[in-house]
């Protein structure tokens, strides 16, 4: 079975664990542009040159690099079948970016699969994995900030594949496993 998918979902929505898990289950690579990034960099590539520059002063990286590296890990063999893309596309422009990767490749998004999540419930989930994580810059006012911007963000992009009858909503609220069986049976009637 063929799959390819988008995955949006606030930050603390789960999207990482659940990137790997519905990966794995459906027969796809995830592709995540952070790790996408590291590899680049790593590997010293020259798009991983350009992404080092930019995180290394602070800033994001532009679209048209991250555009760059995502039109080429979709090219590797194993996405052939299907691929599922955790935190891309980010913004308006990337969707357009991303539309025109696939028309090239002679393939179409299956779906576009949000996690939701009330930010009254995420927030404490983020506080108690900044603390794990030591991430000290991770106070409640950082990660009010940061829901917020996702949501001016992304509802362009929710609103988008909507429009196209791409996206399902799903409640990403509850246990790890649950979610991922809720999140299966949501999508199995838009794969072919």
């Amino acid at each position: 079975m063929s799959a390819r998918l988008i995955l949006l979902g606030a930050p603390g929505a789960g999207k990482g664990t659940q990137a790997a898990k519905l990966a794995e289950r459906l027969g796809v690579p995830a592709i995540s542009t952070g790790d996408i990034f590291r590899a680049n960099i790593k590997g010293g590539t020259e798009l991983g040159k350009l992404a080092q520059e930019y995180s290394s002063r602070g800033e994001l990286v532009p679209d048209e690099v991250t555009d760059s590296m995502v039109r080429d890990r979709l090219a590797e063999a194993d996405a052939a079948e299907g691929f599922l893309l955790d935190g891309y596309p980010r913004n308006t422009a990337q969707v357009s970016a991303l539309d025109a990767t696939l028309t090239d490749a002679g393939v179409s998004l299956d779906v576009a699969l949000e996690i939701t999540v009330d930010p009254e419930v995420v927030v404490p989930r983020l506080l108690k994995r900044a603390e794990i994580e030591g991430r000290e810059d991770d106070t409640e006012p950082v990660i009010r900030r940061r829901l917020d911007v996702y949501a001016e963000e992304t509802a362009p992009i929710s609103g988008l594949y909507a429009a196209r009858g791409l996206l399902v909503q799903v409640d990403g609220i509850g246990e790890v496993d649950e979610v991922t069986e809720r999140l299966l049976a949501a999508i199995e009637p838009k794969l072919g």
